[in-house]
């Protein structure tokens, strides 16, 4: 009986053990689509970001003439110098370089030096460049120096990506295309047990709110529409099944699976010794 038992108990184990391990299949990236692995349409593109309300900009104006870099840089502060500082801000974006940043209110403008209110919601940062170099032109060409050209730098400080589920955090865009496995890689890459086949990103564009999932093993994921990350997405990575066992190396499993049928025959003897000493005392009194 005590046999059957342990046989009984060592299936059901290792069949539990095998179905929980980690395999490569589940893990690489990169892998070729198939049956289990999908292939995804070349729907590759990217959009430049435009801007949104509570979007922040760093703006910094360039000139020959020194009263311009003064009357738009705060005394003409070093701009390689401001983004050294914005850099070491960390999260403290709001710090010690706010004079150089500008907010887009909820009516989707800035309100820039000398000439008040700006539109920007909805351009891009090139866009915005543009807009601001031709109204400056204008404005600085009555300067004593003769001095009207200017040159603007208009960047977005407050570009992030979050990531919940596994991970958790929120992590700076550090460049102008970001891709999801750079987004993975800045979190520390996913770990053994979460799940690859099913990454969600939720995306909020104009207002509306999507949900894109994707299996993030597929060699086709560079050419879709899931390669690039934008600000503001939230990346959900959820676990599979068997973390909670922490089951994932073959000398786990087997000290589990021992453990396990170790207590198993304790138990059993125990109730068997308990039914024989039952029977026992029942024969003797008949």
């Amino acid at each position: 009986m005590i046999y059957k038992l342990k046989q009984i108990l060592l299936i059901a184990l290792v069949g539990f053990a095998l179905s929980s391990c980690v395999t490569a299949r589940k893990v690489n990236y990169m892998q070729e689509p198939d049956k289990y692995i999908p292939s995804y349409a070349d729907t590759l593109s990217f959009e430049d970001y435009q801007l949104r309300v509570n979007d922040r900009m760093y703006i910094y104006v360039y000139s020959l003439n020194e009263e311009v870099m003064k009357m738009y840089n705060s005394g003409g502060t070093n701009a390689s110098q401001i983004r050294y500082n914005m850099g070491q801000g960390g999260n403290s974006q709001y710090g010690s370089y706010e004079l150089y940043t500008y907010l887009v209110d909820e009516e989707g403008n800035i309100d820039f030096p000398t000439i008040g209110k700006i539109y920007v919601r909805g351009l891009t940062t090139r866009e915005v460049k543009r807009k601001l170099e031709k109204e400056l032109s204008t404005l600085i060409k009555e300067l004593p120096g003769g001095y009207n050209v200017v040159s603007v730098e208009v960047n977005i400080v407050n570009r992030s990506f979050s990531i919940i589920g596994a991970q958790s955090g929120r992590y700076m865009i550090t460049k102008e295309k970001m891709t999801i496995f750079e987004a993975l890689a800045m979190a520390g890459d996913l770990r053994e047990f979460n799940s690859r086949k099913e990454i969600k990103i939720v995306r909020e564009k104009e207002g509306v709110t999507t949900i894109k999932t994707f299996d993030v093993r597929s060699k086709d994921i560079i050419n879709s529409e899931f390669y690039y990350i934008e600000p503001n997405d939230i990346i959900y990575i959820r676990q599979i099944p068997g973390y909670s066992f922490g089951i994932n190396h073959v000398t786990s499993v087997i000290s589990v699976t021992a453990a396990t049928l170790s207590f198993g025959v304790f138990i059993y003897t125990i109730v068997q010794t308990g039914i024989n000493h039952v029977n026992k005392h029942v024969y003797h009194k008949n």
